[in-house]
């Protein structure tokens, strides 16, 4: 690496790009234009600089690109994620590898197999799904229907035992009706998504959704959002109270003073946009330590509990 990476994040993880660009398209978007076409890097590349990485201390590692599923299409002709991932684990040092950002139409069942089987490779999915009306996802230039979506989570399921799926969302598109905005508030109710972000629609410059007619009020579209947030926080209580005494395991990333207590994140959660859980030890621990912590009570998205 001769020093030209540095680490940003807290010490003990990191993100690493296997790609630049993007070619999905999408009408809201406008990275296609300011990043260029999707550009894998080499796998020896990705590689190199992971093992620099976890030389350095870092114990997650996550994967990035504007469509991590995408990996390796353009240089080896065919999606290479898994196998990535599957050089990735072979790296001492990582505990948790976390690929984001998988497009619904590119994964593949060989990526859920290596979700599913390899230990360091964290039972967690980030998939942009932006919504599920038919029409919508058409004007959004968006590559499946519900139908197609819905099997597609079905089948993760299926394929990996206990495995968090995030989403994201936008409301309040161009042209978004009431009908199809409360088809997907119906939708969010029947997925049960672990982790849901939700975004009302903000026209970027020269991308075709900017142009395009019956441009929503930001007071309907912030009332989506409100309402679909709302939702997924009824959901995330109900899924949390399931998770009252078991024990799970957490990477520390520090100590509350005010609170007197450690905080830190399960595999479950992502660094920066998912929930955390607190907890008290009577031993000390220092940023990056993994322990084992039995949950005692829910706050909104986050847990508390108690060092085993």
């Amino acid at each position: 690496m001769n020093g030209e990476r540095v680490l940003t994040t807290l010490p003990f993880y990191a993100y690493i790009k296997v790609a630049e660009g993007c070619d999905n398209c999408c009408s809201y978007c406008a990275i296609p234009q300011i990043r260029g076409p999707f550009r894998s890097r080499p796998m020896e590349e990705i590689i190199e600089e992971a093992k620099w990485l976890a030389s350095q201390g870092v114990k997650e590692l996550i994967v990035v690109a504007q469509d991590t599923t995408r990996y390796g299409e353009d240089l080896y002709g065919e999606y290479k994620l898994a196998t990535l991932l599957k050089e990735l684990c072979k790296i001492d040092g990582f505990a948790w590898i976390r690929p984001l950002y998988c497009y619904p139409d590119k994964i593949t069942d060989e990526l859920l197999d290596v979700i599913n089987s390899e230990d360091k490779v964290v039972k967690y999915i980030d998939i942009p799904l932006q919504h599920c009306n038919e029409e919508v996802l058409r004007s959004m230039n968006r590559g499946m229907n519900k139908q197609e979506i819905t099997a597609l989570i079905e089948k993760i399921r299926a394929k990996v035992k206990d495995i968090t799926i995030r989403t994201t969302l936008i409301v309040g598109f161009p042209g978004e009706t009431d009908e199809q905005f409360n088809e997907l508030c119906d939708f969010v109710d029947e997925m049960q998504f672990d982790r849901l972000g939700c975004f009302a629609y903000s026209a970027e410059e020269n991308t075709p959704a900017a142009e395009m007619e019956n441009q929503i009020d930001d007071e309907i579209k912030l009332k989506r959002e409100e309402i679909i947030m709302t939702q997924q926080a009824m959901i995330m209580e109900r899924l949390n109270q399931q998770k009252l005494f078991t024990t799970v395991r957490v990477i520390v990333e520090g100590f509350d003073k005010f609170g007197e207590c450690y905080f830190g994140r399960t595999e479950a959660d992502a660094p920066e946009v998912d929930g955390k859980i607190f907890f008290t030890s009577d031993t000390q621990h220092t940023m990056g330590d993994f322990v084992d912590v039995v949950v005692n009570e829910v706050l909104d998205y986050d847990l508390v509990g108690t060092r085993v």
